[in-house]
């Protein structure tokens, strides 16, 4: 018998886990045909040949501009992740990690202002008595999942841990790593206070995932008064028989981001910003 009722996440029972893990593979194997679809036509993420849309951009200063990259964690960048067989796709297609450490790298050798907002779920959360339906998918997979708010144990490999190519970037004691946001956005975690007092008003965001997590936090930043550029291949997301995450985020980023750029010309105007 389940441990707790079908509308709360709470602890889940040995019957919960084998569900979430059948759901997990029944969205894989629903998505190929999608992605067969999506591949016969033109490129779906491509910009339009003749946008109605004025044009709009961001001027990278180092004095004032942050690389913001969100849940840089192996739950949903690497093979080991509970999420791979959703993303993995979406990931591998947009070279997303290895774009990631590209920004990373050009941040560090210029000296930019570095910031990452994590993911992280601790046990008490699991006693949420409402969740969406995602959220609540990831509470079910243990997506993110902690053993203490306090402790680090279980945490070095875990699915919540940093991908460990990015380690020496993330790690370095200048990156500024902030607490954990809960559901999508960085409205609960310290991003806006940590960038404010770095006196940063331009964030070049990345991270995962596009229409989620990195999504909101573009919203939010929006909303706080920075001007914001999405770096579009430095992100993916989730291909589920519902739609594809990626290609619902692309659309919003081209009606709201600042500027969108690819990682190359992200990486190209960083290095110029230190002359």
């Amino acid at each position: 018998m389940s441990c707790c009722n079908e509308d709360k996440p709470g602890k889940l029972g040995r019957r919960d886990m084998l569900k979430a893990t059948a759901a997990i593979a029944a969205v894989a194997a629903g998505t190929t045909g999608f992605a067969a679809k999506a591949g016969a036509a033109e490129n779906p993420y491509a910009d339009p040949k003749k946008g109605a849309l004025p044009k709009t951009d961001v001027v990278v200063e180092l004095k004032n501009t942050a690389l913001v990259l969100t849940d840089p964690q192996i739950d949903f960048l690497s093979p080991k992740g509970v999420t791979w067989k959703v993303v993995g796709k979406s990931v591998t297609e947009h070279n997303t990690v290895a774009n990631m450490l590209s920004l990373l790298k050009a941040a560090k050798e210029v000296g930019m202002t570095v910031a990452i907002s994590p993911h992280y779920y601790y046990p008490t959360d699991h006693g949420w008595k409402f969740t969406g339906p995602l959220e609540k998918l990831m509470h079910a997979i243990g997506m993110f999942d902690r053993k203490s708010p306090t402790s680090g144990a279980g945490f070095e490999g875990s699915g919540a841990d940093y991908m460990p190519e990015f380690k020496p970037y993330i790690l370095d004691g200048k990156t500024i790593v902030c607490s954990p946001h809960k559901v999508y956005g960085p409205q609960q975690n310290d991003l806006n206070l940590q960038l404010r007092k770095a006196r940063i008003d331009k964030v070049i965001l990345g991270g995962m995932s596009a229409n989620l997590c990195t999504q909101a936090h573009l919203y939010d930043l929006l909303e706080n008064g920075y001007e914001v550029a999405v770096v579009r291949d430095a992100t993916a997301a989730a291909q589920l028989p519902e739609g594809d995450g990626y290609l619902s985020a692309i659309i919003n980023f081209r009606f709201v981001a600042n500027a969108l750029w690819t990682t190359k010309e992200a990486v190209k105007r960083i290095k110029a910003s230190k002359a």
